[in-house]
């Protein structure tokens, strides 16, 4: 089995670990043949609701009977083939043959799969996608009804994409254009690094030479001919998998699978080829890699070989104790990070497979620019330490706790798990050999381990995996050539290695200091609210409640507190006083740092976290009954005493340098963070300032701008999920109902409701430091708020013709945009304020034809309404995205948060569906007439640095 299937997670900004490594016992030079299912080598017995089953011609299929969301299902077709499978003249060829997938086969003709679908209410894009990988393509439909009508849709369409796409010339060739679209828009610096360094670490392995995006001369050289010899190739049922999870029978999806595939001919399948070589002796080279946009970092790999073997009950437990190790050396790390004066700003250590040819160990460590050696320094001699002198009995407790809690989450809401869990876990079977057993086997199994889960098991289990970083590969990144070049790199390593080592001292966790808030607040009202149920409650310190019990996630709840202020403290004097909130919580408590409280609350299900929004401030957790109370009493304690400490202020600091180095390195980052500005009349609110504005924040400052609303704002709550309703207003009756009292409305702030937009017609010009071929064309109207709920439909449901129909023109028909996007967005805070835009990003030399397009298709909406079935295509998505709005903890929270200072919204989502039923296509003519006329728009255009407007 495959124990970490992403071998770029040393990429990636957030570092996995082997959190689920499960592994073999010896090391693997060649692996051994795969089972049909990887349950069939293990002790481990799969669930018994799913159905696994193999047809005489190869292609398997599971089903599993769900009902997470309600009345809902999801079908999938995984192929076992990806860009590892191309030759080198047919890079990107699995890619474009995921492309072709959506252009025409022997009973769907070119064009006609997605609005089919759209008529059936599935959205292009969120309902309806395809993604190609290195070693898979897979197909993807979320149906939104369980009806076995669409079931027969899906399942057609995935016989046509297995054995009957046509891939016709003329097809081809209108969809090289998306697919070279597509090939530049992903030449981001991120793209670029992570090709680089897959290159400088596996020199002489195919991966690196098969990334799925292809090259610019394999793609234009790509014929129908070429393209159809890869897809008769791959495409044969050995290599495919279906799977539907949802609110079905699964006779009748049995039925219904067989009916479909039943007749597909088993055909010839070539052997898969190696991602590697991996080379396990491959030591003592240093890359130094530079990119403007790279925030600083050193990396420190070795290779080993593939650890093989199955998915047995001893391979989790050896797995289980290496994932408890890599926790604590990271957990160390943090903890240096948490320091005054860090000398990193993150680090992680961890191992990772490289496909099914070897295993990859790495030391990543994120820098401070111009402050690499201190910070290598610091975190290999951590690495070191922890090698050396093993780890305490309550680092090693900390870690089970946590582990523990989260398995015995999982097994109680086992019963109520959604299509997309389940649906993740026979994607692990398929792709890594993880048996899908049942979460409460799971923990039946941690249960009995835990006795044997010592400090010496758990050191013992990493060193058996982790490769020492003996001379190894050591790749910088960053902004600029580090000082004393690759020999300084290495020489800083090897001083490193050579410093003297001593045994950190035992951090032990305080008690928690805020489970007394003070007397439990008594209740002024208990009411219901008549149309969906939802309690509401008020206590005599004007705190409200608002609670909704459901079935939905069992023994999960959603948590929301708002505190009236948010944004509306900003003024055109002081833009920036909200802007440190979202660190309070790396500041800490005032009787606990933020590192204290990550001990303290080990073993338990509750977060920390609070953001800014337009009117309040917003703290949210998703918890348990059991550890309900402790998460009031956390969130409680944010709100009374947020402690505003240092760390906190110092992490701002150094993540605010590195998003101004980066803020304009992509055409979409150019926009986003120059748009708000243009469109305002560079009202500071909405404009990002100077670097220098942002650096002399401080937490004083913060406080002084927040710290009234926080203590005397009013407060309202809301909690949706498995919960008993008078304990939960109980627990909040002794926590935010016991603190002093509130206010008892949230604020008008009438006068800060007032946002401009610009009078400024003429065009504007950004420029970005990407590739030269890169050119983002933004066109946006001004329209209004979204206080009428009709209108704010009309422009919704507008904003998915305009979709629908740009993706019709410049996507298909023209080939200039991978994709196209419309979108309205009304407020519901700023008066009067509301925007519809348009954007595509296109080859620098196609903006002039690109605006001609969209603004042909702004007139041609302007001339005559729409057709019915446009209408159709995209109002069907939205009915069904009303209809299964409720299914889910998430969609009840946005009613009840504010049930009781916002009642309207209860309304308004009420009578959706019948508003939006009652919508004409006179009704959306007469839309684009008022708000979308050519006149009142204002261009936007992203170009690179040093390259001419064109004409």
């Amino acid at each position: 089995m495959r124990r970490n299937p992403s071998i770029f997670f040393f990429l990636l900004l957030s570092f996995a670990l082997s959190a689920c490594a499960q592994q073999a016992e010896q090391v693997a030079s060649v692996s051994r043949p795969r089972p049909v299912w990887g349950f069939l080598e293990s002790d481990i017995a799969p669930e018994e609701q799913y159905r696994f089953n193999r047809l005489p011609s190869g292609l398997r299929y599971v089903i599993r009977r769900n009902a997470n969301p309600k009345g809902t299902a999801m079908v999938r077709m995984e192929i076992a083939a990806g860009s590892l499978d191309e030759t080198p003249a047919e890079r990107g060829f699995a890619h474009y043959v995921e492309h072709m997938a959506f252009n025409g086969s022997t009973n769907v003709k070119e064009g006609e799969m997605i609005r089919l679908l759209e008529r059936n209410g599935l959205a292009f894009g969120a309902d309806t996608n395809a993604a190609t990988g290195f070693e898979t393509t897979t197909y993807m439909l979320d149906l939104p009804r369980a009806d076995p009508k669409l079931l027969d849709i899906a399942l057609m369409l995935m016989r046509e994409t297995a054995s009957e796409l046509t891939i016709s010339p003329e097809a081809v060739d209108r969809e090289r254009g998306v697919i070279l679209s597509e090939l530049r828009d992903r030449n981001t610096w991120q793209m670029r690094n992570g090709m680089d360094q897959a290159k400088f670490l596996h020199p002489q392995a195919l991966y690196p030479d098969r990334f799925p995006v292809g090259t610019a001369e394999t793609i234009n050289a790509a014929t129908a001919q070429s393209l159809r010899a890869f897809w008769e190739r791959e495409y044969v049922p050995e290599h495919a998998t279906v799977i539907v999870i949802g609110d079905f029978d699964p006779a009748v999806v049995e039925k219904a699978i067989l009916a479909k595939f039943g007749s597909w001919q088993a055909k010839p399948v070539e052997p898969a080829p190696q991602a590697g070589p991996v080379d396990v002796k491959a030591a003592g080279r240093t890359e130094v890699y530079v990119d403007p946009a790279l925030s600083e970092r050193i990396t420190a790999s070795r290779h080993g070989g593939w650890i093989d073997g199955p998915d047995t009950t001893a391979q989790r437990r050896e797995g289980l104790l290496r994932q408890i190790g890599y926790a604590i050396v990271n957990r160390r790390l943090l903890r240096i990070v948490r320091q005054p004066d860090p000398p990193f700003r993150g680090a992680g250590f961890g191992t990772g497979d490289v496909f099914r040819d070897g295993r990859t160990t790495n030391l990543i460590v994120d820098t401070i620019d111009g402050k690499w050696r201190r910070g290598m320094i610091a975190a290999a001699v951590e690495y070191r330490r922890a090698l050396r002198f093993g780890f305490s009995p309550a680092e090693v407790a900390e870690q089970v706790a946590n582990i523990r809690t989260a398995t015995r989450d999982a097994a109680a809401s086992e019963s109520t798990r959604s299509n997309g869990a389940l649906m993740g876990a026979v994607f692990d079977l398929l792709r890594n050999d993880v048996v899908p057993g049942s979460p409460q086997g799971v923990l039946d199994r941690l249960e009995a381990f835990i006795p044997q889960i010592t400090p010496e098991a758990v050191q013992a289990a990493m060193q058996r995996e982790a490769i020492p970083l003996e001379k190894p590969l050591l790749r910088f990144q960053g902004r600029r050539q580090p000082e004393g070049g690759e020999k300084a790199i290495r020489s800083a390593w090897n001083e490193a290695m050579r410093a003297p080592l001593a045994k950190g001292a035992e951090i032990a966790a305080p008690g928690f200091a805020y489970s007394v808030f003070g007397t439990p607040g008594t209740i002024l009202s208990d009411t219901r609210e008549a149309a969906l149920g939802i309690r509401e409650v008020r206590f005599t310190n004007g705190v409200r409640l608002n609670l909704k019990k459901t079935d939905i996630d069992k023994d999960r709840i959603l948590v929301q507190v708002s505190v009236d202020g948010g944004d509306m403290l900003n003024t055109r004097d002081n833009p920036l006083a909200t802007q440190m909130v979202s660190a309070l919580p790396v500041g800490g408590l005032g009787k606990h740092s933020q590192d204290d409280l990550q001990s303290i609350l080990a073993g338990h299900t509750v977060s920390t976290g609070i953001s800014s929004t337009p009117e309040t401030f917003v703290a949210s957790a998703q918890t348990t009954p059991r550890d309900l109370q402790l998460q009031l009493q956390v969130m409680a304690a944010f709100v009374t005493d947020a402690g505003y400490r240092p760390e906190g202020e110092i992490q701002y600091r150094l993540n605010i340098n590195n998003f101004f180095a980066q803020r304009n390195a992509t055409p979409n980052s150019a926009l986003s963070n120059g748009i708000g500005g243009i469109l305002s009349e560079n009202d500071p609110r909405f404009t990002l300032q100077p670097v220098e504005a942002y650096r002399k924040l401080t937490f004083d400052k913060l406080k002084t701008d927040i710290g009234d609303r926080l203590a005397h704002g009013a407060i309202e709550i809301g909690i949706v999920g498995d919960i008993d309703e008078d304990q939960a207003i109980a627990l909040v009756g002794g926590t935010f109902g016991a603190i002093a009292p509130r206010e008892a409305e949230f604020k008008p702030y009438t006068a800060q409701r007032n946002r401009p937009f610009t009078k400024n017609e003429k065009p504007r010009v950004i420029r970005h430091t990407g590739p030269k071929d890169q050119a983002l064309l933004r066109l946006t109207w001004p329209t209004r708020d979204d206080s009428d709920p009709v209108q704010s439909l009309t422009l919704e449901l507008l904003e998915r013709i305009v979709r629908i129909e740009l993706t019709d023109t410049l996507r298909e028909k023209l080939g200039k945009a991978y994709s196209p996007s419309a979108a309205s967005t009304l407020s519901r805070f700023w008066k009067d304020y509301g925007v519809f835009g348009i954007a595509a990003s296109v080859d620098v030399h196609e903006v002039p034809a690109t605006r001609a397009a969209i603004l042909d298709t702004i007139a041609e909406l302007r001339a005559a309404p729409v057709s019915d079935d446009i209408l159709q295509r995209a109002r069907a998505p939205m009915i069904e995205a009303i209809q299964n709005g409720l299914k889910s903890n998430g969609g009840w929270l946005s009613l009840v948060d504010r049930a009781q200072t916002e009642p309207a919204e209860i309304d308004r989502y009420l009578q959706a569906e019948a508003r939006l039923q009652m919508l004409t296509t006179a009704d959306i003519q007469a839309m684009v007439l008022r708000y979308l006329d050519p006149k009142d728009e204002i261009e936007v255009l992203v170009l690179p640095e040093g390259v001419e407007e064109p004409k």
